[in-house]
């Protein structure tokens, strides 16, 4: 909706805050940060968004903001910018008014991005490189910002609140996870209006996770060279935008269908993570386009090289990095955080590349602004924070010490536990403290077992199918050649590489997923699962499927009527042991310090012979099966409600050797005998529900997980 002709030129001073273009039932305010512009346009379009009908010089300078009021303003006006200043790349500064600018601060865009050489500041071919300067027009290729009316009827919309020490994440990605759901109507696939159907929600909730974290859901732009290839940017780490969800999730452009989804999830107890991407915009390095922040304001926007402002800091590997050290910057990303809990109702947040926001010019800080403007933010007090605890910058490895209040992806324990059940050497000790919730990371500053994101499969790499069905990458979809992505996988392919007739190598395969997932699962710490792993959903070997918008990602519900039937309900009987059992989520790390009346121990490591182990044991490389007792009747714990927490004692049997082990089921005080709930030889995982005396010994397959609840002596 466009203003009246008789009004366009009405423009008032406004004010410098908020930020954006902000209507406030009268008119709308827009106000635009940029330290260093000379002057600043705005340009208003008509209702197809192709042709500029207006420009307004915004009349006010306050405090570095640019700002002026529009009294006749409505929702729906098309708007960009247009920033006059120094092109000057060797002083940091790179403003060219030819370039329309998308707001930092939309809240929605409207119509598509169409890459042209007319994006660049410079011109593309010259020798010159970005020193030279392009008079092009670029507004028709340009998405254009939309002013939004942000009333929406919550109704009686509650955060689920779900206590950190019962979160089961599901990551998923809007678009792949209903593009070929056969429940979701076709209109409504690869959309928020998809995540929210009956089929969908149902399926989650049976599935008994309670989050779902999504892949990039903020605007992003496609990479030009992916264009070029006939591909798309599907994971959405290109964001050109932070506040404005991507279009292409939505079926009418109108910001309540991504308020509907969240309000439905959340009426059905699951909490909603956005998977957030502030260290870096897709806008490139210094041959990068102009889209945004590089023509409002290069130099408070980016981290640049000190000594040659011309080139950008590259912590990120995407060509330029976020400056959260500039007060404006850091300002950006609170007030983004802010409007995602507020308005728009999210639960928390994974931080892609978490160092790099963590970064100042001296380094990784565990004290930066970033980490500390969070954790004193009311209004993030009370959602989940996760760090994707590196990047490719100097000292970018921090896993473990971020702070009290974040949780981190645990890499460590995902590429343990590959290679425990792959059969290497001398895996034993580290799988027994990555189990235990990975104290030796995390046990500092009064944090809890939940702070290590435990899993084995995510977004970047393999699948879990592709994680037992190749040794070998294989993205050569991809058009790099096979260079990118990982190549230490910790993966076996169980003799062929890829898929296979077989059945004893299929049989072999569907086991050791089923041993994968038992130890996720049974192990202390946040779990987080890669969606489509409990249907057996397969990338074709391809672990950086980054740019494969299509079959090769979306996950393929058909699988349900195979292997995938079994595998889905082994998934559901996983999540709901975790849940009846609170032994195996206790909010404190165990280290047998805590005794039961009867003088077991918390937490207990035997070998197979049944006796607890002892130093010389741990020293045992070729040592591959282990056992592990929780006791839950060990300490005193109490949930948020004020109810107890206590619980049974169970025995965890793994069995990494290829060949059969004879077992020793410990004797314990007070145990008559063990009763097997979960046995990964069984295609569902149903354990027998036999009890076996305490002190036989029984053999247990090779690559296999037990799990065993204590029968108690009569009497007790």
């Amino acid at each position: 909706m466009s203003i009246s002709t008789a009004t366009r030129t009405a423009v008032w001073p406004g004010k410098p805050y908020p930020l954006g273009a902000n209507w406030d039932g009268f008119g709308v305010n827009f106000a635009l940060f940029s330290a260093h512009a000379e002057k600043v346009e705005l340009c208003l379009f008509d209702q197809t968004g192709q042709r500029e009908v207006e420009r307004v010089v915004l009349p006010e300078h306050t405090d570095e903001v640019w700002h002026g009021y529009l009294p006749e303003a409505r929702p729906g006006l098309l708007y960009g910018y247009r920033v006059h200043g120094p092109y000057e790349p060797l002083a940091g500064h790179r403003f060219n008014p030819n370039k329309l600018l998308l707001d930092p601060y939309a809240k929605a865009l409207f119509g598509p991005f169409r890459w042209s050489d007319a994006h660049y500041g410079y011109r593309v071919g010259s020798t010159r490189e970005d020193l030279s300067f392009d008079r092009r027009d670029n507004a028709r290729g340009m998405p254009k910002c939309r002013v939004v009316d942000r009333a929406f009827t919550w109704g009686h919309d509650r955060h689920p609140a779900v206590p950190w020490s019962d979160t089961v994440i599901y990551e998923t990605h809007v678009g792949g996870f209903t593009m070929r759901h056969p429940e979701v109507p076709a209109p409504l696939r690869g959309t928020f209006a998809g995540m929210s159907t009956h089929a969908v929600i149902d399926y989650l909730r049976a599935l008994g996770i309670t989050s779902v974290e999504f892949l990039p859901v903020q605007s992003f732009a496609d990479d030009r060279h992916l264009v070029g290839q006939g591909l798309r940017n599907y994971w959405g780490y290109n964001s050109i935008g932070f506040f404005a969800p991507e279009p292409r999730y939505m079926t009418t452009g109108v910001l309540s269908e991504f308020k509907t989804m969240v309000a439905r999830l959340h009426e059905a107890g699951i909490e909603v993570i956005l998977d957030v991407v502030y260290n870096h915009t897709g806008e490139g390095n210094h041959l990068g386009p102009t889209l945004s922040f590089k023509g409002i304001d290069n130099l408070s926007y980016y981290r640049l090289l000190p000594d040659n402002p011309r080139f950008y800091i590259n912590d990120t590997g995407t060509g330029n990095t976020l400056n959260l050290s500039h007060p404006r910057v850091l300002q950006l990303v609170m007030d983004s955080l802010r409007y995602w809990v507020t308005e728009m109702h999210v639960d928390g947040f994974r931080f892609d590349l978490a160092t790099v926001l963590a970064r100042e010019p001296y380094g990784f800080d565990p004290g930066s602004g970033f980490l500390d403007a969070v954790r004193q933010d009311p209004a993030l007090a009370d959602v989940k924070l996760i760090a994707e605890p590196w990047d490719v910058g100097p000292g970018g490895y921090q896993v473990g010490n971020f702070p009290p209040g974040w949780a981190e992806w645990n890499d460590r324990y995902r590429d343990t536990v590959r290679r425990y059940w792959r059969g290497d050497d001398g895996m034993l000790p580290e799988l027994a403290g990555r189990i235990a919730g990975s104290s030796d990371l995390f046990e500092k500053r009064g944090r809890r077992p939940w702070s290590s994101v435990n899993f084995v499969t995510a977004h970047d790499g393999f699948t879990l199918h592709d994680l037992v069905s190749f040794n070998d990458k294989h993205n050569w979809a991809n058009g790099e050649d096979n260079r990118d992505g990982h190549s230490a996988n910790h993966s076996w392919n169980h003799g062929v590489e890829g898929e296979t007739d077989d059945p004893a190598i299929r049989e072999a395969r569907a086991k050791q997923k089923r041993n994968l997932l038992a130890t996720l699962f049974l192990s202390q710490g946040t779990p987080m699962m890669l969606a489509g792993d409990e249907i057996g959903h397969s990338q074709k070997g391809n672990n950086n499927a980054y740019c494969q918008d299509n079959e090769t990602s979306w996950l393929d519900w058909a699988r349900l009527k195979g292997e995938g039937g079994p595998m889905l309900a082994f998934v559901k009987r996983l999540i709901a042991l975790r849940k009846a059992h609170p032994v195996l989520r206790r909010p404190v790390f165990l280290h047998g310090r805590r005794i039961s009346p009867n003088g077991l121990k918390d937490i207990v490591w035997y070998t197979p012979q049944g006796v607890e182990k002892s130093a010389e044991d741990w020293r045992n490389g070729h040592a591959r099966c282990i056992m592990l007792l929780l006791n839950g009747h060990a300490g005193t714990y109490t949930g948020v409600d004020g109810a107890p927490q206590d619980d049974g004692v169970l025995l965890i049997v793994l069995n990494a050797h290829t060949d059969t082990v004879n077992v020793t089921l410990p004797e314990v005080p007070d145990a008559r005998g063990w009763r097997c709930v979960l046995d990964t030889r069984v295609a569902d995982g149903a354990g027998d529900g036999r009890m076996q005396l305490a002190g036989r010994t029984m053999p247990v397959d090779g690559r296999t997980a037990l799990v065993f609840v204590q029968v108690d002596s009569p009497g007790r």
